[in-house]
């Protein structure tokens, strides 16, 4: 070897070590932090009889199956932690068995009140009481079906800042795309525009999962699950027009909400749609689908236990579209309007403590002219009766089935614990199957260990190339001397 091949060999030695070190120092610096992916210096041998060694690029350790099986597993979590939170939420609401505040105690405790009322009809106290727990009641299902009615509001909200925040980052990952081509055209590496890139491919997968196509130059383009065009060059446009309030009437189908449009075209927001699998879907689905049909549960038990009451069989005193005790905001209910009823329950004024409070009409009728006979109970008892007689109710999710009131009410908590559990278990499993894939992946990332070897190694070479300079300049001074 000449002097010449041994001085440009130990010069390109110091140049891969000192960008070895610069590599390794990175690493070290980014251990924790989020999205950093590991990165190695590629090394070759400049050719054929030729000294020394060439720097490549900088290349990213990571693994392309390994990151869509953990994206398709994060987008499962996320949609099935979004159920898991509204029905924890409507149980809550409903309530649970044990809970003296549920609508089946609620009732229990109506109907206590209504036979303490049979057994001493001539009381006040009594009746007032029987008053208040009707209100209560009353009050509990309205209060019920206006907390499902935010978490519909909540979930209109929460779509329209999906769709906001997923515009957003398709337009950074276009301008990524440019920066990289033109970066890597150069020559130069961009191997932190592709974190900051993957980074906003995560946040937009938890809502829609997407495909990920590479394309040349270091390009890509985005495609949901269901073959959406997000990103080809340019950036899609989502469109979606939130609601400033959610009536229980008001759906998609009947076009009173919005859906959503890529580039204005509808798609489909349905569980199998073409945006299915993320948390863009799920928010859909609890706004037009289960909370709909939890709706019409609430609404089938609301409007149940009017019609017990409004019958005038039931009391004479009561006229064809007269209210019974329990209305519909007050006035007669009509079945043929049964949608929202839970949220517009009420109990009639002439009984209310906080109306006429003329809580005799209980015990004689409540349109009779005037107090009856103190001691009869043959209507408390009547109402007694039409509390524990079987009725047919239907709806999605208490199917059809002849009740009582306190069947119903307790079937409505245990479809909504069944739900509550249902979707519990599935969230931890999910969130099992993410924790497990997320770990797979960090265990590709940096060991601090590992990389603290790899400097050490890195300093031993640059001492061996620098003492090969430090020989060269020796000899070339003995050279001189002779």
């Amino acid at each position: 070897m000449s002097i010449y091949s041994a001085l440009n060999s130990a010069m390109s030695g110091l140049n891969a070590a000192s960008r070895s070190s610069q590599v390794v120092s990175e690493n070290l610096s980014n251990a924790l932090t989020p999205g950093y992916t590991r990165r190695v210096l590629d090394l070759n041998t400049p050719g054929p009889g030729v000294p020394g060694v060439q720097v490549g690029s900088v290349q990213r350790l990571n693994d392309p199956v390994l990151i869509t099986n953990r994206r398709v597993a994060e987008a499962d979590y996320g949609a099935a932690k979004v159920q898991a939170d509204f029905f924890e939420r409507m149980s809550d609401l409903v309530g649970t068995v044990d809970d003296e505040m549920s609508l089946a105690s609620q009732l229990s405790d109506f109907e206590s009140s209504l036979i303490e009322a049979v057994s001493r009809p001539d009381s006040q106290p009594r009746l007032n009481d029987l008053s208040v727990k009707a209100n209560t009641l009353a009050d509990s299902i309205s209060r019920t079906a206006e907390g499902l009615r935010d978490l519909r509001i909540v979930a209109d909200n929460a779509i329209g800042a999906q769709v906001d925040k997923v515009n957003q980052a398709l337009k950074e990952i276009e301008k990524l795309n440019a920066r990289i081509m033109v970066v890597e055209a150069g020559g130069m590496d961009a191997v932190s525009m592709h974190d900051q890139r993957d980074q906003l491919i995560d946040q937009i997968n938890e809502i829609i999962p997407v495909n990920v196509v590479q394309r040349d130059n270091g390009q890509l383009s985005l495609y949901s699950a269901g073959g959406v065009m997000l990103l080809d060059h340019k950036a899609s446009e989502l469109t979606f027009t939130p609601s400033r309030d959610i009536m229980p009437h008001m759906t998609l189908g009947n076009g009173l909400l919005s859906g959503i449009e890529v580039n204005g075209r509808s798609i489909d927001t349905s569980t199998d749609g073409p945006l299915r699998g993320g948390t863009l879907t799920a928010q859909f689905e609890i706004r037009d689908v289960t909370a709909v049909e939890a709706q019409e549960d609430l609404d089938a038990m609301a409007a149940d236990l009017i019609e017990r009451f409004q019958d005038p069989a039931l009391d004479a005193t009561i006229g064809a579209t007269d209210a019974g005790i329990f209305t519909d905001d007050g006035a007669f209910f009509d079945p043929v309007n049964t949608v929202g009823i839970s949220n517009r329950i009420d109990l009639n004024n002439l009984v209310a403590l906080d109306g006429a409070a003329e809580t005799w009409r209980f015990r004689d009728g409540l349109y009779a002219a005037g107090q009856g006979d103190p001691g009869d109970s043959s209507l408390l008892q009547a109402y007694s009766d039409a509390l524990n007689t079987n009725r047919t109710v239907s709806s999605i999710g208490l199917g059809t089935a002849d009740m009582t009131a306190s069947t119903l009410s307790a079937n409505l908590l245990s479809r909504f614990a069944q739900d509550n559990e249902t979707a519990s278990r599935a969230s931890t499993f999910a969130a099992a199957s993410f924790n497990e894939l997320s770990q797979a992946e960090l265990a590709l990332g940096v060991d601090t260990d590992a990389e603290l070897q790899n400097l050490m190694l890195v300093e031993k070479f640059y001492a061996a190339n620098a003492r090969m300079i430090t020989v060269i300049d020796e000899l070339m001074d003995t050279l001189l001397r002779i």
